[in-house]
């Protein structure tokens, strides 16, 4: 078991966009195939810059905000209540296009590959 609040968490850098913070709840190793367990919070006009995982899809939750996630290309809106998944392969970015905060609650876990190739 493992118990943590964002309230008590340390804020880190989101590896595509130091200028972004997040929180981190659990991380690779603390269960099976999980990679991460976050929320990040993106300041208006902030991005994470476009980049795809080829073992790993992630999901995504906006708690608060308005932004864009543009996958393979393709802009999709981001407003409270908006679950999205992201395949392996698939390359994402995320702009927060509002003008308050755009939170994002988010996972991934590791997949094997020869189960998306055909």
């Amino acid at each position: 078991m493992k118990l943590t609040s964002l309230s008590t968490l340390p804020e880190e850098a989101v590896s595509h966009n130091p200028a972004i913070k997040k929180k981190v709840m659990l991380r690779l190793g603390d269960l099976p195939h999980l990679t991460n367990f976050s929320q990040a919070c993106f300041a208006p006009g902030q991005c994470a810059a476009a980049h795809a995982h080829q073992d790993m899809c992630e999901v995504f939750f906006v708690e608060a905000g308005e932004g864009t996630i543009h996958i393979n290309g393709k802009p999709y809106p981001l407003q409270p209540g908006i679950c999205i998944a992201v395949e392996p392969g698939e390359e994402h970015e995320v702009i927060n296009t509002g003008s308050a905060h755009l939170v994002l609650t988010y996972f991934g876990f590791l997949v094997r590959q020869d189960r998306f190739e055909g």
